[in-house]
């Protein structure tokens, strides 16, 4: 299989203060195409930091990010956000939507950033509401949803550009067991249906469990569900 993440020795800090914080160290991983990742760990062990290296929205200090392709350290502001648009969806545990648009269009704020027409935009938003069972609630607005709603949402809209790879922080962190079951179901049939590589960010064990492959990230390593050091 090809790998779509590939990380090879990355190191990333932060400055807090006259304190340097070491986050990751000499890091390496690979994800392969339609894997479903969790990444676990203790807060401040630097999960959402990997996360945001793997999403192109940051930058390792050194070493080598390899996504879907491209190696990122090596491209400006314009050309990773474009990377981006077409490359990665994002879902988070807050959904991140705009509360005065519908569901409808709230899934196609990703495609105004290409060259599609509107009528493929169109075709587009409708399969995407379609895949997470919200075509029903097009015109909803936010408000008018439930949580797990709202994440069926954010999870078309992270689709509608049919990523190479979804990113996900606490996907199920703000929902009760009910709904985040239904969402981790729907993540699960995103990977195995769609062939979608996600790597999922979480918390809590139940969610961890739904991925093909679980990590532990610890004071800037990564190391398998067997506590080997990950390859």
């Amino acid at each position: 299989m090809t790998a779509v993440v590939s990380l090879q020795k990355i190191a990333k800090h932060y400055v807090r203060g006259a304190q340097r914080v070491e986050v990751l160290q000499t890091l390496d991983l690979e994800v392969e195409s339609g894997e479903f990742v969790a990444l676990m760990g203790p807060s401040g062990s630097g999960k959402t930091t990997l996360l945001n290296l793997i999403g192109g929205i940051d930058r390792a200090d050194q070493g080598a990010v390899i996504v879907a392709g491209e190696s990122l350290e090596k491209l400006n502001s314009r050309a990773l956000a474009r990377w981006r648009a077409a490359h990665v969806g994002f879902v988070f545990q807050f959904y991140n939507l705009m509360p005065t648009l519908s569901a409808y269009h709230n899934v196609e704020l990703p495609l105004l950033l290409t060259n599609l027409s509107k009528s493929q935009r169109a075709t587009n938003v409708r399969a995407a509401l379609q895949l997470v069972d919200m075509s029903e609630r097009a015109t909803h607005r936010p408000s008018e949803l439930s949580g797990g709603q709202q994440q069926r949402v954010a999870i078309a809209r992270a689709l509608v550009a049919d990523p190479t790879i979804l990113v996900c922080d606490e996907p199920t962190g703000d929902l009760d067991r009910t709904m985040a079951g239904q969402i981790l179901d729907l993540l699960e049939m995103v990977s195995r249906e769609l062939g979608t590589t996600i790597v999922m960010v979480t918390h809590d064990p139940l969610a961890a469990d739904r991925a093909s492959r679980r990590l532990h990230l610890d004071k800037g390593r990564l190391f398998t569900a067997t506590n080997g050091l990950a390859a």
